[in-house]
């Protein structure tokens, strides 16, 4: 009989995005949420993507004061009515080339039969600020 070898589904970085995904749904449990101080926070703990996430955080925020700031698996995100619309994927959290600003199907992006619902994001021009902040008001309705 020869030893098996046990896969990985999923990858430590994503285990650990579980893990704070759990977290954040027990602390709402709770009732022990400040999403905005959360996501802060979390943005505080970035390292090389903190100003980047900066950037993007104020973008959203100017463009769509009426989302609601919290955390989903561990990122900084914007909902409505309690879905995410929008999120900061940081480059460092699963070891990626780049950044990403993600759009979920609760964001109003339809444009066809085929849209985008993720951008790549290394550095921010004043073009891609302005694009942001246009797909980010289409995206809360």
């Amino acid at each position: 009989m020869t030893p098996t070898t046990k896969t990985q589904t999923f990858s430590d970085d994503e285990r650990a995005a579980m893990k704070e995904a759990a977290a954040e749904r027990r602390k709402a449990k709770s009732g022990k949420v400040d999403g905005l101080a959360d996501a802060l926070a979390n943005i505080a703990e970035m390292g090389d993507d903190r100003e980047l996430a900066e950037k993007v955080h104020e973008l959203v925020t100017k463009a769509a004061p009426d989302l609601e700031v919290k955390t989903w698996y561990g990122m900084p995100a914007y909902a409505k009515g309690g879905k995410v619309v929008c999120f900061f994927q940081p480059a460092g959290k699963f070891k990626a080339r780049y950044s990403t600003l993600g759009f979920n199907d609760a964001a109003q992006l339809d444009d066809g039969s085929m849209w985008a619902t993720s951008f790549a994001l290394t550095t921010l021009t004043a073009a891609d600020e302005k694009r942001i902040t246009e797909l980010v008001r289409k995206a809360a309705g």
